[in-house]
């Protein structure tokens, strides 16, 4: 039995695949629980048709992250951080205050997708890894300053 499978599934295939089953495992788990339904030749063109869709959606997504990348490369950012005197932070800078220091540069990007290599915990220089789509990433400095 041919199914199309509506999401990821470990060991049988990811979402969109066509794949065989055996008939009782179709009819009475994937097709029920909604993990799955019957690859007809009308589904099978539906199918086609999303995938070049989200294809399509993809390619300009991927497009406007290279666009962000590109005009990202040229940021650099200051936190402002209360310290000691010894330059060690009360606290640590988080992916928020990144997000919101890009966002006051006019750009808008989610702090989800903001990453350290190292955490900022005293005053000096450091680099945020942007991870604006899975093929797009890109590093900005920033560096954290005493108030």
């Amino acid at each position: 039995m041919e199914v199309i499978l509506k999401q990821d599934i470990k060991g049988l295939g990811e979402q969109n695949d066509i794949v065989n089953v055996k008939p009782g495992f179709g009819r009475n788990y994937l097709i029920p629980q909604g993990f799955a339904i019957q690859a007809t030749e009308s589904a099978k063109k539906v199918l086609a048709e999303n995938i070049k869709q989200a294809q399509f959606k993809q390619d300009k997504i991927k497009k406007d992250a290279t666009e962000l990348a590109g005009k990202l490369e040229a940021v650099k950012l200051s936190i402002g951080a209360k310290a000691g005197e010894s330059g060690k932070i009360f606290g640590k800078v988080n992916s928020i205050q990144i997000a919101d220091a890009l966002k006051a540069k006019g750009f808008d990007v989610d702090r989800r997708r903001i990453t350290f290599e190292v955490e900022p915990k005293e005053v000096g220089e450091y680099i945020a890894n942007l991870n604006l789509h899975k093929e797009v990433k890109v590093q900005v400095p920033f560096e954290v300053v005493a108030e």
